[in-house]
């Protein structure tokens, strides 16, 4: 019988507040168990393993970054709608740091295409139309924008920028910038 107080989404709402605490990869279910002060045994009637644990968290990341970058996008294009969309995910990894990480796992295939990562692509490729981009060039866009977004993200959290002037923000206003000028420029083919 399940433990009184104890649900799946109460526990996958602790399970992301212990991934921002000690990061991801620290996320298993005996560790979501002591947080609870339950054996481990316990949590099982709610949660599979510790896998189905961080599939749930990474669906929850990936549906808060979508609900996030919806209202950040509302009325907005060009340069401003990627920024918008770019300052969402910054501002996500460093509010929640082990939340991002989540966000980057690796989905089987039918768990991805019904997460809220659809949502965020299609957001994406909203913003992309700005800049009246066909194919295949629009999906080498989007490759390019999570590449350069999350790579950024990845060095400054782990404080890569931390040592060195200009000031990060500075250096991130410069990259949207240039990123806003390829996206207008002319495609080589």
């Amino acid at each position: 019988m399940p433990r009184a107080g104890l649900t799946v989404d109460r526990l996958v709402g602790a399970g992301a507040e212990l991934a921002d605490e000690v990061g991801f990869e620290q996320v298993t279910v005996s560790a979501l168990a002591r947080r609870f002060d339950v054996k481990v045994a316990s949590l099982y009637s709610h949660l599979k393993n510790s896998h189905d644990l961080k599939t749930r968290i990474a669906l929850l990341a990936l549906e808060e970054l979508a609900d996030r970058a919806a209202h950040a996008l509302a009325g907005r294009a060009g340069r401003d709608a990627l920024a918008a969309l770019a300052g969402v995910y910054r501002d996500y990894a460093h509010e929640h740091p082990g939340r991002y990480a989540a966000a980057r796992l690796r989905l089987d295939p039918e768990t991805a295409a019904a997460s809220a990562g659809v949502r965020q692509a299609q957001m994406m490729r909203a913003v992309l139309r700005g800049y009246d981009l066909a194919e295949p060039d629009q999906t080498h866009a989007v490759r390019l924008l999570g590449s350069v977004i999350h790579g950024y993200v990845s060095l400054e959290l782990a404080g890569g920028f931390a040592h060195s002037t200009p000031d990060a923000q500075v250096s991130w206003e410069w990259i949207l910038d240039r990123l806003d000028t390829l996206l207008r420029g002319p495609l080589p083919h």
